[in-house]
């Protein structure tokens, strides 16, 4: 397998994260990094063995031994940066979700068109081994046609910096443009549609909600202007449907897991209520009987892995970007996927502000850049 060179930008969090992740697979080789915080990046530097360190990402994009840049920053960083990479000739992986707006995203698939790279989204939920499990009993017929499917994520209390972790800027509309929709349902949301196959949405319903008690004192600090709960409804062509529910912080003790059901079967993530993991489940019915079924997950996975070719491509997100950038894999529309979660989750934005559902022409055109471009980052 062909060495991969890859140069970060970002290297707090999320940047470490995807550090640590690409240690485990085999042909990478992390060349540069990019930060304007040069105390943590020098720490980063000397703990990952990096040799090159910037505080411009566009000297660091520059060097012509990069295959690939690796964008961890905030959301409305996303659509500036990557577009810049994707013209230097690199290919790119941005985290979720894709940009701060739909026409951000919109551009960056653009760009990524126009350069001939590719634009790879982190939305590791694909890469779970119950979404594997999903599509093998979705493409077997288990669930027969397709009509309904529910996106639910659950945090109590789980806001950023207000609730004791993370820092004010996931707070803030200027540099996150969204708040739990953008930062937790963009994995459940393109979870299904990938699932779903990608269908084409023609119209949402939403309403977002900031109501709960914070600290007063870090409430003022972070100048917290996004939702804490989004909620919303979506039809689909062809008469799916998707209703959404994504938490960072609410009075309940948890929720169902995602699930998909069609006229033959169903299938439900796992989940949290009360203190207690839901399993991943299938339900159907026998010979008029009802049947509730879980699966040993453990073992199938491990017969993928020995029985099936390029398992390894799948096992993360990192892995499969890779893999795809070494020619083992074909790269999975993750980018195209991000994009139709924008068109959701900013559906919900536009539905809230209107009192009303919106279509997706509408969405589109009042779609807005919020990207921030006067940075040395």
């Amino acid at each position: 397998m062909n060495t991969i060179r890859i140069g970060i930008i970002g290297v707090g969090i999320i940047g470490k994260t995807h550090l640590d992740n690409y240690a485990e697979i085999a042909g990478v080789e992390i060349v540069a990094a990019c930060d304007i915080n040069e105390a943590e990046l020098a720490y980063v530097a000397e703990k990952y063995n990096i040799p090159h360190t910037y505080t411009d990402y566009r000297e660091m994009l520059k060097r012509d031994d990069l295959d690939a840049i690796d964008v961890c920053l905030h959301n409305n960083l996303h659509a500036p940066i990557t577009i810049a990479a994707l013209q230097a000739g690199k290919h790119v992986y941005c985290e979720k979700p894709i940009a701060g707006s739909y026409i951000d995203g919109k551009r960056m698939l653009e760009a990524a068109k126009e350069y001939g790279k590719k634009l790879h989204i982190h939305l590791s939920f694909l890469y779970a081994t119950e979404t594997k499990a999903a599509k093998k009993l979705i493409d077997g017929g288990n669930l027969g046609t397709i009509y309904h499917a529910r996106s639910t994520g659950f945090r109590r209390k789980g806001r950023p910096y207000v609730d004791g972790y993370g820092t004010k800027e996931f707070l803030q509309k200027k540099v996150a443009s969204g708040g739990a929709l953008f930062d937790m349902g963009v994995y459940r949301i393109s979870q299904l549609l990938y699932l779903l196959n990608m269908p084409k949405m023609k119209t949402v319903s939403g309403k977002t909600y900031q109501e709960l008690d914070m600290d007063e004192k870090r409430k003022q600090i972070s100048g917290i202007d996004v939702e804490e709960l989004g909620m919303g409804f979506v039809r689909f062509e062809q008469g799916l449907t998707m209703d959404i529910i994504e938490s960072w912080a609410i009075h309940l003790g948890g929720f169902e897991g995602s699930y998909i059901v069609g006229n033959q079967g169903g299938i439900q993530f796992p989940g949290y209520t009360n203190g207690v993991n839901t399993p991943f489940s299938y339900y159907t019915s026998v010979n008029g009987m009802d049947m509730d079924g879980t699966f040993d997950l453990g073992s199938a996975n491990y017969r993928w892995h020995q029985l099936e070719e390029n398992t390894d491509a799948y096992d993360s997100s990192q892995h499969h970007w890779i893999a795809a950038l070494q020619g083992r894999v074909e790269l999975l529309p993750t980018a195209e996927l991000a994009l139709q979660t924008m068109l959701i989750s900013e559906g919900i934005y536009l539905s809230n502000k209107l009192e009303r559902e919106v279509t997706a022409e509408e969405v589109i055109d009042n779609s807005q850049s919020q990207s921030l471009i006067s940075i040395n980052q």
